[in-house]
């Protein structure tokens, strides 16, 4: 089990070879915070998680795309596994 969700979050960070545009922050960020609020729905929401989400805004804020989708991606990978472990009890 802890293997799938080190594998699911190795996946949903890794990076990509080419400059990333606003649309793909928004796209990453809205994905993060779907994930996110579907944990909040199992009632299991991490602070890492939220603290992922204010990185990437704030990154995406300043035109920093890059570090932006990293850390939405983060989050993502975060909130997905939050899921994973409400469903598994």
């Amino acid at each position: 089990m802890k293997m799938r969700l080190v594998l699911l979050a190795a996946l949903l960070t890794a990076g990509s070879a080419f400059a990333a545009s606003e649309a793909d922050y928004k796209a990453a960020y809205a994905a993060a915070e779907a994930a996110n609020a579907e944990a909040g729905k199992l009632r299991n929401q991490w602070i890492p998680t939220a603290t992922a989400l204010a990185a990437a805004k704030k990154a995406g804020d300043a035109g920093d795309f890059d570090k932006a989708i990293e850390a939405a991606k983060e989050a993502e990978a975060l909130a997905k596994a939050s899921i994973c472990l409400s469903r598994s009890i």
